[in-house]
């Protein structure tokens, strides 16, 4: 793998040095929906693309709607990066009826969705009528390295479709890019390799895929943006208390409220986590870190 890195990154020094002339091309104009494709993009793309995001810092993908500013710009836009997430479907038909002409590649595309996931005292109510449980499906798929290595490779080929010329460093960026996903991965399962107690808690069940890759266990304390009530507070507490829960994950988009009341109960402690962050990696080597030091306590 080391070995054919080096080789496509000479490769493609070689073919930027041979389309230097070709200066006045611009640069590919991207739209993404949240923070961390961003990363993922520039990581890919370079100098040769342009990226802007849906969602801006401090906002919730859940709830989010376009401006019409950003609907304008994108009649602009070369390419649109879906998540494939629930919370884009509002969006979709404006973003596709703003520009017709852009590709939109959905990165979600052809892998395994988990459901959202409610906490145990919320489940009685998802029955749908015919029987079975509606449960929407969880976005928030680049919790998990493997996964982005999936999706970058998305990312890959639509940047490669709109620019053929620059297919060698495309094709660069994203071994680089993947190697280093290879290496994040390694670093999480060791740190994690160790650990007793592998539930944690969180407000809002952003962190589904993450627990899922490295045999961790995700307690929600909301389900769909509602706080739980009374009963299910309580409900909760004695869970968190009976499996020695001793952190809980909270997101800056949303209230403290419940899980400041369930951390003080189970003398835990409350631990800001974005999954929106855009240091996608520093980002996920400090949950690692977290969940280290709680199980260790």
């Amino acid at each position: 793998m080391r070995f054919l890195l080096a080789f496509l990154l000479l490769l493609s020094g070689w073919a930027g040095a041979a389309q230097a002339s070709d200066s006045g091309a611009r640069p590919l104009r991207v739209f993404v929906s949240v923070l961390p494709q961003k990363t993922f993009v520039e990581r890919l793309g370079g100098e040769r693309v342009q990226v802007e995001v849906m969602v801006r810092p401090g906002d919730s993908p859940h709830t989010y709607e376009p401006t019409p500013r950003q609907v304008a710009a994108l009649a602009d836009a070369d390419l649109y990066v879906a998540v494939g997430g629930t919370f884009e479907d509002a969006w979709m038909g404006r973003i596709r009826s703003a520009n017709p002409h852009m590709a939109i590649v959905n990165t979600g595309e052809g892998l395994d969705l988990r459901a959202m996931q409610a906490h145990d005292h919320d489940r009685d109510e998802e029955v749908a009528p015919e029987g079975g449980r509606h449960q929407s499906k969880d976005p928030h798929l680049w919790t998990s390295p493997p996964l982005v290595g999936q999706m970058a490779a998305r990312i890959r080929d639509a940047l490669i479709a709109l620019d053929p010329a620059q297919g060698l460093f495309y094709a660069a960026n994203y071994a680089s890019f993947t190697s280093e996903l290879e290496d994040l991965d390694r670093d999480i399962r060791a740190q994690l390799a160790g650990l007793s107690d592998r539930r944690f808690m969180v407000f809002h069940p952003s962190w589904g895929y993450f627990a899922d890759t490295y045999g961790l266990i995700q307690v929600p304390i909301e389900h769909e943006g509602k706080e739980p009530g009374p009963k299910a507070l309580v409900a909760l507490i004695e869970q968190a208390r009976r499996e020695q829960v001793k952190v809980i994950f909270v997101q800056p988009q949303f209230s403290r409220k419940a899980a400041a009341q369930v951390a003080a109960a189970i003398d835990g402690r409350v631990e800001v986590m974005d999954p929106l962050a855009p240091d996608y990696s520093a980002n996920l080597r400090r949950v690692a870190a977290v969940l280290a030091g709680a199980g260790s306590r």
